[in-house]
């Protein structure tokens, strides 16, 4: 009863509850803003959740197939039902399926793999014809080598095969997934002279020794193969730099940034035969995995075919759909606020990522309600779905680079949910400047499975006397939020609910195992869409953007003090200090204008008074882009964080200066320091500029 009770509490308006400011709203829109809030936290269904679950995880459904332009169909439909402005963008890529796979051990004995995942009688959805275990983008060939073992085939771990004397030239290597992008193991292997690549998912990461395997519990089964793209960059590689647009330049395949060896990735079922069999020296410390016996490196005494024969001619090219449902602001109906989330999988993708589709519809449906009541949004609202972002973020990459200049113009902020609900832990990662706003809007929502808020939930599991509040973690890469924030530097945050599980790319991501393991009841689904609904309220109907860029100051502080612990950041000191003071420029700026903000909408002004300072507001991050981008990814213009050039899923603070330490270019550091900290100073004198605009200003 009490946990009843509190959420019933959470969902009242902030003035039944206790008076209080909310952030960017004058006093006398505030109390509407509560009203609203509340109506639209009570709209988000379980049903509805589980209903859209069921529709969008029926089958796999990767881009470019039937089963994916039915995901489109069916989200343009439901959306339109509810009165939202419907539309799809199209556009034809570079998406070549595998016509055939092997792999083969060839001695010390000989055995074909099958490397399909069985059906299990739990899971109905398993008896639909899977997607075949493949890694896109991998490259064609049929080769034969000694099979060596290469850990998780990172640059150091090939650095520590030389200095054991191992070479992997011309052998075919097995290496175990994570702690990095697939695609930077893929170039690995490739640089170091291998002639293959085989990719398994070691029970010691998500398999048996974490916990129960499906269908018995949430972790990887060893039939469980994780599939994935093998791109290291973003979108459509026969367009770089470019949309692919109908007449669209393209570039050969040849000058892709694709690999050009064949990769496979398979169950640690099978890897572990190969493994079972190596012999030769004995794996240094830290390489041993999670089955039943000594791992080795091999000797060549073991070996294997590998053999990938994609797609050839115009069957390479495929046509992806985004779609997009509108509802038009009452004010300010050029500025948009979007929340996106990838459609396409590559299987039934329940988590990753209808689940993230389950809450943008959710978030549309209640605020579509919202509008027919006569409530709709000040700004508009653009409720994104987007194809092929399991290849590359490729949907999601044309569509940016489409609209560009309008993008960069128009949009307050960009919304992602990615795998949204894999378990009851709330966790988000953003800019600064919008860590104030998801912490207070957590506070409104109930916690899945307990009687507290998101916030306190949030707040219990991750801070310390140290760290007194939770943080965003930060935007690298990894998701369609990189189009917005890491090339046109548009202010971006994804978030959403976590927890263990191993059915990650696998057939095995299905609607029975969210609803026995990751999510029963959708309350996590439910949860993310309330915060979804409400994040879109603040932005969107806020008379001043709730940005706080004297967080975002504070915060570039602590990454100069995190960049001062690079090998070689003590030589170029002065041009990190120069730094240091811009970044406290900027924050003081920061401070300023939200206490200006606050005494401005006191004074009864209405909302098309604060037109000016908005507009100014929009361009503050992106006076910390560079329009050339990091050397070698011009796509990444953001220099406050990219993903790592060897990791791929981790991320980078301060790139351009980074990067220049570890390629020992110490003039190159000491020169992206500099300029960072003028452009540093040209954000803080735009904040300064907005503040400059409120009505009744000072300044």
């Amino acid at each position: 009863m009490r946990r009843h009770l509190l959420a019933l509490v959470l969902l009242l308006p902030v003035a039944v509850r206790a008076q209080q400011a909310l952030r960017g709203f004058a006093p006398a829109t505030a109390q509407q803003e509560a009203t609203l809030e509340a109506a639209l936290q009570r709209g988000v269904d379980p049903a509805m959740a589980r209903r859209h679950m069921h529709a969008l995880a029926a089958r796999p459904h990767v881009a470019g197939t039937p089963a994916q332009v039915a995901t489109a169909d069916y989200v343009l439909r439901e959306m339109a039902s509810w009165g939202l402005d419907t539309s799809r963008a199209a556009f034809e890529v570079f998406l070549p399926f595998q016509d055939s796979t092997v792999v083969e051990m060839l001695a010390p004995t000989r055995h074909r793999f099958d490397l399909s995942e069985p059906v299990l009688d739990e899971d109905p959805t398993t008896r639909e014809t899977p997607w075949p275990a493949m890694n896109g983008y991998a490259g064609a060939g049929d080769v034969t080598g000694p099979v060596i073992y290469v850990n998780y085939g990172l640059p150091d771990d090939y650095d520590r095969l030389d200095s054991l004397g191992i070479s992997v030239r011309g052998a075919v290597v097995l290496a175990r997934y994570g702690r990095s992008f697939r695609g930077i193991k893929a170039r690995e292997a490739e640089r170091h002279g291998a002639v293959g690549l085989l990719l398994y998912s070691d029970p010691m990461d998500d398999g048996f020794l974490v916990g129960e395997v499906y269908p018995e519990g949430p972790m990887r089964n060893p039939d469980g193969v994780q599939r994935g793209s093998l791109l290291n960059g973003q979108g459509d590689p026969s367009t770089p730099g470019w949309a692919s647009l109908p007449g669209a330049r393209r570039i050969d395949e040849p000058a892709m940034n694709v690999p050009r060896i064949p990769v496979v990735p398979m169950g640690y079922g099978n890897a572990g035969r190969f493994l079972e069999a190596l012999r030769g020296p004995s794996v240094p410390d830290g390489w041993q995995g999670g089955l039943g016996y000594r791992y080795h490196l091999g000797d060549g005494s073991v070996r294997a075919r590998v053999a990938v024969w994609p797609e050839q001619g115009a069957a390479r090219y495929k046509t992806i759909l985004n779609t997009f449902g509108v509802l038009r602001g009452t004010t300010f109906p050029e500025e948009l606020v979007i929340i996106g989330a990838h459609r396409d999988a590559w299987s039934p993708g329940a988590l990753d990522d209808v689940s993230g589709t389950v809450s943008v519809l959710e978030a549309a449906r209640t605020w579509a309600e919202a509008a027919r009541a006569g409530r709709g949004p000040a700004r508009t609202l653009v409720f994104a779905t987007w194809d092929a972002e399991e290849w590359g973020l490729i949907g999601s990459t044309e569509w940016v680079e489409a609209h560009a200049d309008s993008l960069a113009r128009s949009v307050v902020a960009y919304l992602n949910q990615d795998v949204i609900a894999s378990g009851p832990s709330f966790g988000a990662s953003g800019t600064a400047s919008l860590q104030a706003l998801v912490r207070e809007v957590t506070a409104a929502v109930p916690q899945p499975r307990d009687s507290v808020s998101v916030y306190r939930d949030w707040e219990r599991r991750t801070t310390s006397a140290s760290r007194p509040k939770p943080v965003l973690g930060d935007l690298g890469g990894g998701s369609d939020f990189m189009g917005f924030y890491n090339h046109l530097g548009i202010p971006a945050v994804g978030f959403g609910f976590g927890g263990p599980g191993g059915s990650y790319h696998s057939g095995y991501d299905t609607w029975s195992f969210v609803e026995r393991f990751a999510d029963p009841g959708y309350e996590a689904h439910v949860a993310s869409a309330r915060v979804a609904a409400l994040l879109l309220a603040r932005l969107g109907n806020a008379e001043v953007v709730p940005f706080e860029y004297g967080d975002l100051g504070a915060y570039l502080g602590t990454l100069v003090d995190r960049t001062r612990r690079e090998p070689g950041a003590d030589r170029i000191e002065a041009a990190l200090d120069e730094l240091d003071r811009s970044a406290a420029v900027l924050a003081r700026a920061g401070e300023r204008f939200a206490a200006a903000r606050d005494a401005s909408l006191g004074s009864g002004a209405g909302p098309r008074a604060f037109e000016a300072s908005n507009a100014t507001l929009r361009t503050v991050e992106q006076a910390m882009l560079d329009p050339a981008g990091l050397p070698g990814r011009p796509f990444l213009r953001n220099l406050l964080f990219a993903s790592d050039r060897d990791n791929g899923y981790a991320n980078v603070q301060l790139p351009a200066i980074v990067e220049a330490l570890r390629d020992d270019d110490l003039d190159r550091a000491a020169r992206a320091a500099r300029e960072l900290a003028g452009r540093v100073r040209e954000a803080a004198a735009r904040v300064a500029a907005a503040e400059a605009a409120l009505p009744g200003s000072a300044r």
